[in-house]
């Protein structure tokens, strides 16, 4: 083989290592053969006969953007906003395709400097056979969204941003503010390429392009020609220094992905898919009504100043509680850095390229055991969802120190690549509210089951950072928040969004100070309604699904409702508690809690 051809090869294994760790997905089938087909299983990309500055930058670039759409847009969701029209339609996608592009660009620096380099690139070489209105929209997504590219030539579009600019500047923010929100961005970019008539402009405007396109095609040979005659020192030069970023600094970054993104199930593993997604149904519970009961995420509970001053009320305690607080960190801490002191295989034929090895690469090209890949990490592909009792009993020092906890294992884990979700639950209203006013308006029918508005809280969904949810977190501390506990409607709502997601492993901990309780509806039904739906629940989760369940009771012996169960007598014990079971995500049988 070639030094050439070698150089070539580990390069785009280095490409292929990089797109399955982005997309996460491991058996991901990455070609080189110039195709346009791309799906969940295939990823086609340019042909690579040579490897000059340009290939290199826009083979990362287009890779680094296949694979951010495989892992974060969801196919049901595009095609059911899809806008008609050639024109509407192309520039949906390609809103879409940046929409997936920001969020790569703000977890991973590389992403985002590979991005701008091809961009840059691409506004200069390739865009002379393509309509102006179509360039112009491109690049004002790419300039306002990415926040990139942002040398194209201001006379030249004088006119459009003149007829269009004007109407898309607050719309812009708006799908700014939604870009991990993908049903919410699909609509709006939809009903704003359907409000401007951009066929009839565009199809006049390709007109006036005809006679480029062919002084573009004499162009790219001209190109062409000159790549033919670059030296082999040149290209191993380029193909080395502009080498695929380490997949290791992709992992090692501290920052998540925004709020929580939807996900096929066809994503998923399938067993999981078979046992998480059984239906659940307890013919003795019944609800009276559900047309008042909602699921809300905190910052919508509350302005932004009352968050703000919640927060600071939060991290008042967290100094007071100052080497409680220190403790219980430094404990996560040291459990969970000594599996952060990753093991990596070395002198391997595909992976990363080791930068160790570099000068073997130059001195012996010939020789393909340059690569190394990272040793598999259990607890990397692991969801733990945190479901808090926000009921009236656990006001003062249990739902702060609950808080405090979330708020630790919340930044502590998400470093290590674990997902973190807190959850909370409690009601609309004391004593009934307006299910119980519904239910007296028809006469009080006897045995009417639950009979109160449920409200269930997301404090953090699992793909929020901790910084972006962190305000939400003193939300706990808000006085007339916390009302009635209805647990095993709580429990079954937690458990469907797990298992949606598609992590391998996921841990459900339960964190309450005893049994269910709402006075409107046991004082309507038998007194253990609602502790037997909870049994039920539980029981079901327990023996059905592989979703793993873990119980804290504060100041109460829960273990009558879960088999895995813990009794606290002192509130300040939770954190530890929480970190001893937790240890188990690093053992080796993972099949069970202690």
């Amino acid at each position: 083989m070639e030094k050439k051809d070698q150089i070539i090869d580990n390069f785009k294994n280095a490409i292929k290592s990089t797109v399955r760790s982005i997309s996460n997905l491991k058996e991901l089938d990455v070609n080189f053969d110039g195709g346009a087909k791309n799906n969940e299983n295939c990823i086609s990309l340019p042909k690579l006969d040579e490897v000059d500055k340009l290939d290199v930058i826009k083979t990362r670039a287009i890779a680094d953007g296949e694979a951010l759409k495989l892992r974060h847009s969801n196919k049901n969701i595009f095609r059911n906003f899809e806008p008609k029209g050639e024109v509407a339609k192309s520039l949906y996608e390609i809103a879409e395709k940046i929409r997936c592009e920001k969020i790569g660009s703000e977890k991973y620096s590389g992403i985002k400097k590979n991005l701008k380099t091809y961009y840059e690139y691409q506004n200069k070489e390739n865009h002379k056979t393509q309509s102006k209105i179509l360039k112009y929209f491109e690049n004002y997504l790419k300039e306002n969204i990415l926040e990139i590219n942002k040398n194209e030539d201001y006379n030249e579009f004088k006119e459009l941003r003149k007829k269009y600019e004007k109407n898309l500047k607050k719309k812009t923010i708006n799908l700014k503010n939604n870009i991990y929100n993908q049903r919410e961005f699909n609509s709006q970019i939809a009903t704003i390429l359907e409000n401007l008539d951009l066929e009839e402009a565009v199809n006049t405007d390709e007109r006036k392009n005809d006679n480029d396109k062919l002084n573009d095609e004499n162009d790219k040979k001209k190109d062409t020609d000159q790549k033919s005659k670059r030296d082999e020192d040149k290209i191993q030069e380029m193909s080395i220094d502009a080498g695929v970023p380490d997949i290791e600094n992709y992992a090692s970054d501290s920052d998540d992905f925004g709020e929580e993104v939807e996900i096929d199930d066809a994503t998923g593993n399938s067993e999981n898919r078979k046992r998480t997604g059984v239906h659940f149904s307890d013919s003795k519970y019944k609800v009276f009504t559900s047309k008042f009961d909602e699921v809300i995420k905190a910052n919508q509970l509350e302005n932004e100043e009352e968050l703000s001053r919640l927060r600071e009320n939060l991290d008042q305690q967290l100094h007071q509680l100052k080497n409680f607080i220190s403790k219980l960190a430094n404990k996560l801490q040291r459990k969970l850095l000594a599996k952060q002191n990753r093991s990596w295989d070395f002198d391997l034929e595909e992976g990363i390229l080791d930068t160790s090895k570099l000068t073997r690469v130059v001195t012996d090209p010939l020789n393909s055991l340059s690569f190394k890949k990272e040793s598999d990490v259990e607890f990397k592909d692991t969801l733990v969802t945190l479901l808090i009792d926000n009921s009236g009993s656990m006001r003062g020092k249990p739902i702060s120190v609950a808080a405090i906890c979330a708020d630790i294992l919340s930044r502590t884990l998400e470093r290590c690549g674990v997902k973190v979700e807190i959850l909370g639950f409690t009601t609309c209203h004391w004593k009934g509210g307006s299910s119980r006013e519904l239910w007296m308006k028809k006469n009080k029918p006897a045995f009417p089951g639950r009979l109160n508005d449920l409200r269930h809280i997301i404090y953090k969904s699992a793909d929020m950072p901790w910084r972006q949810s962190k305000k939400n977190l003193g939300l706990m501390l808000k006085e007339g928040l916390l009302k009635e506990n209805i647990d095993g409607e709580a429990l079954k709502w937690a458990h469907s969004k797990m298992s949606k997601r598609k992590e391998e492993r996921k841990i459900l901990m339960v964190i309450s100070d005893g049994a269910p309780v709402d006075d409107s509806t046991l004082s309507s039904n038998s007194t253990d309604y609602l502790e037997n739906n909870l049994k039920n629940v539980v029981q079901w989760i327990e023996k059905k699904s592989t979703i793993e369940l873990l119980a804290i009771g504060i100041g109460h012996d829960v273990t009558r409702y879960y088999k895995n169960a813990i009794k606290i007598t002192d509130v300040q014990d939770l954190g530890d508690v929480m970190i001893n079971q937790l240890s188990d995500l690093f053992s080796e049988n993972k099949s069970t809690l202690h």
